[in-house]
């Protein structure tokens, strides 16, 4: 079987006009072999784990709750938790500091948890960070679980490229990658080994130049690929064929 093409590595296809499996068949068209659909919450992680079943060789998913919705973990935490034994991996979740829509204590707890049960199971976390890159450095170094902790959306600059990368953690790039304000995120990005990056839409948002202007979906993730491809000094191929062995070493190739 052809290993060569894309994965986009997060994907909220639940969050789209279109219905899945057209955006699917978009994605397989642009040379985007399967994707990673992620929950921030009960509901999403459910209609995840459904998609998955559905299309079992082009979805992972994983289950999990967005540090926006942190203040619901003691409510919904043990339907997590069940999710989460099923999935491919754990989260969406994290720490948010820019917006803070939940108390800081709720989201460190949930974060927490949220990293305990990946240790557990022995699978990937999924981790949302945005302006607390010291405490979700601090958590992730406690947990200690090396490319399995997956820093979705990475927008760090140098500095915290280094350190992170001391940790074996896995990065993972979006659009803003192709932006022309990101000239510090491209630097960034020149730090990261090529079997440690991995490339993803976060879909709908994000979308990369040239289609800014538009909701993002799988089928542009090879434009953030390429962006990478830049940054490395690679071809294409080289870029896809190391992203999707990551995420395949990451997460599991569902083409089996």
């Amino acid at each position: 079987m052809d290993r060569s093409g894309w994965v986009d590595s997060h994907g909220h296809l639940f969050l789209l006009e279109d219905q899945p499996g057209v955006v699917l068949d978009r994605a397989t068209a642009a040379g985007v072999d399967w994707l990673v659909c992620p929950g921030i919450d009960v509901a999403s992680s459910e209609r995840s784990r459904a998609l998955a079943e559905e299309v079992p060789e082009r979805v992972q998913w994983t289950a999990g709750l967005h540090p926006h919705d942190a203040d619901q973990w003691q409510q919904v935490g043990d339907r997590i938790v069940a999710l989460a034994a099923e999935a491919d991996g754990v989260g969406e979740c994290g720490l948010d500091y820019y917006r803070n829509l939940a108390p800081r204590a709720a989201q460190l707890e949930a974060f927490r948890d949220q990293l305990a049960i990946a240790a557990e199971h022995q699978i990937p976390i999924v981790i949302h960070c945005r302006d607390a890159f010291a405490d979700v450095f601090e958590l992730v170094g406690e947990a200690d679980l090396g490319e399995r902790a997956v820093l979705h959306c990475w927008t760090g600059g140098r500095k915290w490229t280094k350190r992170f990368r001391e940790l074996g953690v896995t990065f993972s790039f979006a659009g803003a990658l192709t932006y022309a304000t990101a000239d510090s995120l491209r630097l960034a990005a020149r730090e990261v080994p090529m079997d440690r990056a991995m490339v993803e839409t976060d879909s709908p948002y994000l979308t990369p130049e040239p289609k800014r202007s538009e909701s993002n979906e799988p089928a542009n993730v090879p434009l953030t690929g390429a962006a990478l491809a830049d940054v490395w000094g690679v071809d294409l191929a080289t870029a896809a064929q190391a992203t999707s062995a990551t995420a395949a070493r990451i997460f599991g190739d569902p083409r089996g």
